[in-house]
């Protein structure tokens, strides 16, 4: 089913020619015809396959079928996303879709400078693209006002309405007008948003175009086991052998990204970082870098995990797995987009696995696992007891000696409660024991079968 085959605006029709959109994906032709009449909707659809077109489309249709005048401060349209990359990117493709229409876009996030975005605001804008905490600052400042607001789109909608964004997309949702449209979209879901969508859309239509927390056909998975130790040397090996050029990475930590960036540049590998500690400006330039080719890696957190849209990106790398399951299928989905292939390739740790677990009953396949050789993960029991010999070997005292004595030979503590050590083997690092000290207590002490209570100048004596 072609684009042309709907009845929008030739402007519009243009614009989606200019975008090179023709055919329709599942998702574009289960959502535009619904969407246009009004209807509330929950749309569940893997990453990759044009959601931003199927919410876009009738937003901006209907809003060219019933045309108003531009006023201050008052959008008619509100996207809410939870990262700036992802405002920014939508920005840029709705804009594409509007540049024949006299509708105005503008987008509202964090890191940079209030006072540009409230101009745009005081001279009037009706469509907003937005993070919650940047638009509710505006609010405060008087800069904005939502009460004019009859179309609402929730994009990731699943992240807009976890613990973390809840409260806030509440409380903006309650600003807007009485009667409006909303609409969520999302490539994974659960039984908790499922719930608090019903407090936010009414009479909804749900439209699952894909499995729910499905992966696209055309992504590889594959597993690498690893200690956690030597995960960069495991990547650094695996650049080298198989000649990966354009890598996204994925750690859970900001750490941890900066801790592989150093090892990278070391080796003279041109990669940079992409998370919440940078600045705004240069998180733009690291990821435009990457897509031209400039670099050959990208580090980053999840705030490139939702929506981020690389053309030809053919491998996406987990250095560490994520949280939570479903953030695997929105880390993976930057590869394997609009049916080309990619590849999602995991490093798992001994301490991982039950994540690993975790991701594979929620995408419901089990995934390949590779064992690179020389990178072997030894066995809980060896590792535990290796750890044990390297503690104990650094102690002099005679508990220590005693106890890797018996490991050596075979013998085993007596039965019963064990040998209370002595003075001069709890010490450590010198020679001849010192005896203990007795610390001031106002405890009663006790000298015998008996207990005192020291008093006055005995009790002094004994806490010195």
């Amino acid at each position: 089913m072609q684009f042309s085959s709907l009845d929008l605006a030739p402007e519009l029709q243009r614009a989606l020619v200019e975008c090179g959109y023709s055919n329709m994906t599942p998702v574009q032709m289960q959502a535009i015809v619904p969407a246009r009449r009004g209807k509330d909707l929950q749309v569940t659809a893997q990453t990759g396959t044009g959601k931003t077109a199927a919410f876009a489309i009738p937003v901006l249709q209907q809003m060219l079928d019933k045309p108003k005048a531009v006023v201050s401060r008052r959008p008619r349209a509100l996207i809410l996303t939870p990262t700036r990359e992802l405002a920014e990117q939508l920005a840029d493709a709705i804009s594409a879709y509007a540049q024949f229409v006299p509708i105005s876009v503008t987008a509202l996030y964090g890191g940079v400078k209030m006072g540009g975005q409230a101009n745009k605001l005081k001279a009037g804008v009706d469509l907003v693209i937005t993070t919650p905490g940047r638009l509710l600052e505006h609010i405060t400042l008087g800069n904005v006002v939502l009460a004019e607001v009859e179309f609402v789109v929730l994009d990731e909608a699943d992240r807009m309405l976890d613990m973390g964004f809840v409260a806030d997309v509440m409380k903006l949702m309650q600003m807007t007008a009485d009667k409006r449209q909303t609409l969520l979209f999302s490539a994974t879901t659960s039984p908790a948003v499922n719930e608090l969508s019903h407090k936010i859309l009414n009479n909804h239509q749900q439209i699952r175009a894909t499995k729910v927390n499905s992966t696209a056909d055309t992504v590889r998975h594959a597993v690498y086991t690893v200690e956690e130790s030597r995960k960069i040397e495991l990547f650094e090996k695996l650049l080298a052998e198989k000649n990966w050029f354009q890598v996204l990475v994925f750690t859970s930590t900001k750490e941890q990204a900066d801790t592989l960036l150093a090892g990278l540049k070391k080796h003279k590998i041109e990669s940079a970082v992409c998370h919440g500690d940078k600045s705004q400006g240069s998180r733009r330039r690291a990821i435009a870098d990457f897509k031209t080719g400039k670099l050959q890696i990208l580090i980053a957190t999840e705030v490139a995990a939702r929506g981020l849209d690389i053309q030809g990106l053919d491998y996406v790398v987990n250095f560490n797995l994520p949280y939570l399951p479903e953030d695997y299928v929105h880390r993976i989905g930057r590869t394997g987009r609009a049916g080309a292939a990619g590849n999602a390739i995991s490093f798992v740790s001994r301490e991982e696995e039950q994540t690993l677990e975790r991701i594979q009953k929620l995408i419901g396949t089990d995934i390949k696992r590779i064992v690179k050789p020389g990178f072997e993960v030894s066995s809980r029991g060896s590792l535990l007891k290796s750890i044990s010999r390297k503690v104990l070997s650094g102690r002099s005292n005679r508990a220590s000696e005693t106890i890797i004595d018996m490991e050596n030979t075979g013998d085993k503590q007596p039965k019963g409660k064990p040998r209370r050590a002595k003075a001069s083997e709890e010490s450590s690092d010198k020679t001849t024991a010192k005896p203990a000290r007795l610390k001031k207590t106002n405890k009663p002490t006790e000298t015998g079968p008996k207990k005192r209570v020291l008093r006055g100048k005995r009790a002094k004596q004994y806490s010195r």
